[in-house]
């Protein structure tokens, strides 16, 4: 039984820009992904599953890879509140 309280994993601090074909895509919801950025199956061992979306037009698009977006599967700036905490853990383990 998995954990309903689960987070996803942070698969990286930025977003991942790149050129999409039209069709159907598949985002990592669980961050486990070996891209960070679709789907490879990973989550099967997560309560998370992939998200689709589809696209009318090849595009260009900023896709979420810190899974905190609320506008997924694209970056909605989210990873720079994550990037901030990090840098206060890092510099706070430092201080102590």
């Amino acid at each position: 039984e998995g954990n309903i309280l689960e987070k996803p994993n942070v698969a990286a601090d930025h977003p991942n820009v790149c050129e999409l074909e039209a069709g159907s895509h598949y985002w990592c919801a669980c961050g486990h992904s070996a891209n960070g950025s679709f789907c490879d199956g990973s989550h099967k061992t997560t309560p998370f599953t992939p998200l689709k979306f589809e696209l009318t037009e090849t595009k260009t698009v900023a896709i979420c890879q810190c899974k905190q977006t609320k506008t997924p599967p694209y970056c909605d700036g989210s990873h720079k509140a994550l990037s901030e905490l990090w840098m206060l853990t890092d510099l706070g383990a430092k201080i102590q």
